[in-house]
């Protein structure tokens, strides 16, 4: 990562007057300085650094640079000297002078902005599930940003609001309280690091919620309608976290019947009666809370149901009473255009029979031709 703030000065009021530009670059990177002139008076070009920290001196020149591996010559010319220093550490920020050694000597000066990249942060805070209702205070933290870093939080894709900690060094941490409920259960809480030095959502942290809560009792049955003589079962679901440690079955108002069987979550019938008929209650407790559901059962007569099956049949016989009719209409116009044809014969098809009638003495009395018959 690395920028820069030109510091241009117009060549045209002092060709000799050197230029530089401003850089940042992030801690462990790689940073160019470069010193330029309009014109060449064959005067040497030094760049320069004061580290008072450290209490040293960088120096390059144009004909030889100081004993730091760090430090390497970029490009060198009569009008320009680049150099760069790698692997770039906080203490490399500063301000860089440029040198040129004429009468009287010209100085720039550049400044060098260094990013400490924030590290991956960390959530801490949550240990264990909580109850459904109570808060949830969770930490984030990341250490080593330059300038601090700012943590977002999240719920799913839903930014959250979070209280950032003052801090006077490099290390930033943020907290969140939640009140959780049911809905929480295993939604994610993220948080991020935004940083100038990073790309959005370069870095993150994850921490899923477990949430504990109380039954909400559903009874479902095990099938759409109930017969009589069949056997059946409802099936009562806590819908809860963790799953309910025991159900009661019960029926309203009445003892359950003889043939009715709880097992755990299903209450089961055995060849179901009229006598069965009525409101069932399952009640589930799972140690955080217990709920209680209800499902009226009416049992279905078997004839009513045959009946109720007739109606499709009755439907299908009438589609194939409607196809047969449709077939019949057309064999009845198709014999009336027969019918109606007959009797004429297609061009060039007709014979002709001609037959002779001859008298006793031989001659001939009359010519007699046959009818035409239709070619059939």
């Amino acid at each position: 990562f690395g920028q820069k703030n030109n510091k241009n000065k117009n060549h045209h009021d002092d060709p000799l007057q050197p230029v530089t530009s401003d850089e940042t670059v992030s801690v462990g990177g790689t940073v160019t300085l470069t010193c330029r002139v309009a014109e060449s008076d064959n005067s040497s070009l030094q760049w320069s650094n004061t580290a008072q920290l450290q209490g040293r001196l960088f120096l390059y020149i144009d004909d030889g640079a100081l004993r730091d591996h760090r430090i390497q010559l970029h490009r060198s010319t009569s009008t320009e000297l680049s150099i760069t220093i790698d692997d770039v550490q906080l203490s490399d920020e500063g301000e860089y002078t440029c040198s040129i050694f004429t009468m009287p000597v010209r100085t720039a000066r550049a400044t060098v902005t260094v990013l400490g990249v924030p590290a991956k942060p960390h959530i801490s805070g949550f240990e264990s599930a909580v109850p459904e209702g109570d808060k949830v205070t969770l930490t984030c933290t990341s250490t080593g940003s330059k300038p601090p870093a700012r943590l977002i939080w999240y719920r799913g894709d839903q930014e959250l609001e979070g209280e950032d900690r003052d801090d006077p060094t490099y290390n930033v941490s943020s907290e969140l309280t939640l009140e959780v409920n049911r809905h929480d259960d295993g939604a994610l809480v993220t948080c991020a690091v935004d940083h100038p030095s990073l790309a959005p959502g370069d870095k993150r942290s994850e921490q899923a919620l477990r949430v504990l809560y109380a039954p909400n009792v559903e009874i479902q049955p095990g099938g759409d309608l109930p017969r009589e003589g069949e056997n059946f079962y409802l099936r009562c679901v806590g819908n809860s976290n963790p799953e309910p440690m025991s159900y009661l079955w019960r029926k309203k108002d009445d003892l359950l019947p003889p043939m009715a069987k709880a097992d755990g979550a299903f209450l089961r019938f055995e060849r179901l009666n009229k006598s069965d008929n009525g409101v069932y209650l399952c009640h589930a407790d799972n140690g955080i809370g217990s709920s209680e559901g209800e499902y009226a059962l009416l049992v279905q007569d078997p004839t009513a149901m045959l009946a109720s099956s007739g109606v499709d049949h009755a439907v299908i016989g009438g589609v194939v009473a409607v196809i047969v009719f449709i077939l019949l209409c057309l064999l009845i116009v198709l014999g009336r255009y027969l019918i109606r044809h007959k009797g004429q014969c297609p061009p060039n098809t007709h014979t002709h029979t001609h037959t002779h009638d001859v008298a006793a003495d031989g001659s001939n009395v009359r010519e007699k031709k046959e009818p035409v018959l239709p070619f059939l």
